[in-house]
């Protein structure tokens, strides 16, 4: 076998694994869909893609998954020219540093999943006035109350969306959490079920330019539970592209800013 044929073998025997988990991943979206007595349109899968190559990704979206997000700048930075050959749409879900704001602006992100503080929400918006642009957010929650872990307090979470909802260039359309890092299914349930709870506590308060339409939450340990519990974006990776070198704990586990 030449170096070209093993290399298209190679990339083929890459593809076909890749749509293989993606099937696999969207039986288990519907079949959960399905036990919670709702339709599996109304839950998006969002591939997170840290870590993963270009071309993997270029591969998943070329197998009809147009929803990527990253958990660090840097990342989309690199991959960001190689990715605008197919049509996608990219969200951050990782932990935002106010001295990295006018970065992530360069490079289409249309929503952020991490908004959990308005320290950020004020640099977001005064950068925003500047360059004549809107981005989408989403509140992020710690609900499982781990230190190690990004997000307001619940009981923080109304006051956080009332103040972030002054400002005219954010759009709320929801909430974020990451459920506990546990396979005791008793463990993690309590988390989403908190963030759903709190959805519907700020939905009926009717604030102004808040929608409540999104709750992402799950993972690929977990969709099921997050699903079952409401979840419209469930973010997965490993299902996806593989394990990494390091589990999820470790990459969502950064240096806190405050």
């Amino acid at each position: 076998m030449s170096c070209f044929e093993l290399e298209v073998y190679t990339e083929m025997k890459m593809e076909s694994e890749l749509q293989r988990n993606i099937e696999w991943v969207r039986s288990r979206i519907a079949n959960s869909c399905k036990k919670s007595g709702r339709h599996s349109t109304e839950v998006k899968l969002l591939l997170a893609t840290k870590t993963v190559t270009a071309d993997r990704i270029l591969a998943a979206i070329g197998a009809d998954c147009h929803l990527i997000a990253e958990n660090k700048i840097q990342e989309v930075k690199e991959k960001f020219q190689a990715l605008r050959v197919l049509k996608h749409e990219s969200h951050f879900i990782g932990h935002l540093q106010t001295n990295k704001i006018k970065e992530l602006l360069k490079y289409n992100i249309t929503c952020l999943h991490s908004m959990d503080r308005l320290e950020l929400a004020e640099k977001l918006q005064q950068r925003l006035v500047l360059e004549n642009k809107y981005l989408d957010i989403l509140i992020q929650v710690n609900t499982s109350g781990e230190e190690s872990k990004f997000g307001v307090a619940p009981d923080q979470a109304i006051n956080l969306v009332k103040a972030v909802a002054s400002f005219d260039r954010l759009r709320i359309k929801g909430l974020m959490t990451i459920g506990l890092f546990s396979a005791d299914a008793a463990k993690i349930r309590p988390c989403f079920r908190l963030l759903r709870h709190l959805s519907k506590q700020i939905d009926g308060l009717n604030i102004p330019g808040v929608h409540m339409q999104e709750l992402s939450m799950g993972m690929s340990g977990d969709l099921e539970i997050a699903i079952e519990e409401g979840a419209t974006i469930i973010r997965v990776g490993t299902a996806v592209f593989g394990k990494r070198q390091y589990p999820d704990s470790y990459y969502w586990n950064e240096n806190k800013e405050r």
